[in-house]
């Protein structure tokens, strides 16, 4: 059977992108007139946030840190917000580096960042249901009348485990603002908004099948169970974001387990998609209705949001394309080392285009960039661990640098090129520490 349709992401979106604009979208919430006004005003909305003022539809959620969780059913969030693991940016939480060292190649749970639209739902096992629907399956199920599955039934599914890397699509963006001078809207991620875990489930693949997947379907559109994104006035409803037959049948992982545990509830729990390689978004958590469809899906997960708008990009947004090379070292931002002594500097580096091939350190501009040492262990994984030794020459503030290549010979730039939202951030991070 010819599956017409890319699991390339940057490939899928331009196809879709071109029917969007073309007027061939099906999708609810999605308005091409209301989308290109976005556009218009996506720079001025950039401009007003570095006025200080980050309303306006922008990247979907809350944005600013706050103190401590808000309790009660309604919390953002369930699990603990232990401060030395991770930072609360309001209804989402971001892994302090610091908290990675000495750690292995996998994120512990309990310093995984936290990704919410709206807030973390409170789910149950027995009563969730796996619905899908759609023009795609045999017989077309409705919504109202699904194909049916119950966690026991995934459980009872051949089961298989994948370790991969997530990554919010704004990560890094705070830097468009303090290393560029050029502020946008959105949660103020540093870099950790991304994490690798084991993820342990059925592949969306055998489930589609039991469904009654036909020849016809050319997308389907996973959606979340948390409560309606809601933006200027306007219920665009429940996160969703239409990935392609191809990809669908690949790799996807409609994941129930996290690092050997029970799925969290920030993280998915019952069921969540893993979509490897693809933007965070994609992975979408809390999955219960799922579109499988014979026409093109949208949805303003891919029409109004995850596009890029700005200077260089058409007034309707320009792709999303996959995720750009970051580097991050392990330590506080401002730590404290010791002067006189040999430092062993660690992090870590990934991209979404493929593994790492090279590291550089910069400690002074005086002695340029010198090669990093890479973990063996980690060739051809989703990043890489390396480290490097530093003498202090005396004491004072100075300023790290961590630049990584990868195997398509993309490297991270000493300048991002902005975007209004914030998004793919692959400078060079300029991480500061005090010699004492």
């Amino acid at each position: 059977m010819t599956r017409p349709l890319p699991r390339d992401e940057a490939a899928h979106d331009a196809r879709r992108a071109g029917q969007w604009l073309a007027g061939r979208a099906r999708g609810e919430g999605v308005h091409r007139e209301q989308m290109i006004a976005l556009g218009t005003a996506m720079g001025a909305l950039a401009a007003a946030a570095g006025a200080g003022d980050s309303t306006g539809r922008a990247e979907p959620s809350a944005t600013g840190a706050t103190q401590g969780p808000p309790a009660g059913p309604d919390a953002a969030m369930v699990k603990p917000l232990d401060p030395g693991l991770l930072t609360r940016l309001d209804g989402n939480a971001e892994m302090r580096w610091e908290a990675m060292s000495g750690q292995g190649y996998v994120v512990p749970t309990d310093r995984f960042f936290v990704r919410n639209h709206t807030h973390t739902p409170r789910l149950d096992r027995d009563t969730w249901r796996l619905r899908l629907f759609g023009s795609g399956l045999r017989g077309t199920p409705t919504r109202d009348d699904p194909v049916e599955f119950g966690y026991d039934d995934l459980t009872a599914m051949p089961a298989e485990e994948v370790t991969a890397l997530l990554e919010c699509a704004g990560n890094g963006r705070r830097f468009f603002a303090s290393q560029q001078d050029q502020p946008t809207p959105g949660v103020p991620w540093g870099l950790g908004a991304v994490g690798v875990a084991r993820w342990r489930g059925v592949r969306l693949s055998t489930v589609l099948r039991h469904a009654g997947l036909t020849g016809a379907a050319v997308d389907v559109m996973p959606e979340g169970l948390d409560p309606d994104y809601v933006t200027g006035g306007v219920n665009l409803g429940r996160v969703r974001r239409p990935i392609p037959i191809a990809k669908a049948l690949d790799d996807v992982l409609l994941a129930y387990e996290m690092n050997g545990r029970t799925l969290p509830a920030d993280h998915g729990f019952p069921v969540r998609l893993v979509v490897p390689g693809w933007i965070g978004i994609s992975s979408i958590k809390w999955v219960g209705p799922v579109e499988v469809s014979a026409t093109a899906l949208f949805s303003p997960w891919n029409t109004q949001f995850y596009r890029m708008f700005g200077p260089g990009h058409p007034a309707d947004g320009g792709l999303m394309t996959t995720q750009v090379v970051k580097s991050a070292f392990e330590l506080p931002w401002g730590a404290r080392l010791p002067a006189g002594v040999e430092v062993v500097l660690r992090g870590r580096s990934w991209s979404g285009n493929g593994p790492i091939r090279m590291v550089e350190i910069c400690t002074d501009d005086r002695d340029g960039w010198r090669p990093a040492t890479l973990d063996p262990h980690d060739e051809g994984c989703a990043w890489r661990r390396w480290t490097a030794v530093w003498r202090p020459p005396g004491p004072g503030r100075w300023t790290l640098r961590a630049r990584a290549t990868d195997v398509t010979g993309a490297v991270q730039l000493e300048q991002a090129a902005p975007n209004a939202l914030g998004y793919l951030f692959d400078g060079i991070v300029r991480h500061p520490v005090t010699v004492a």
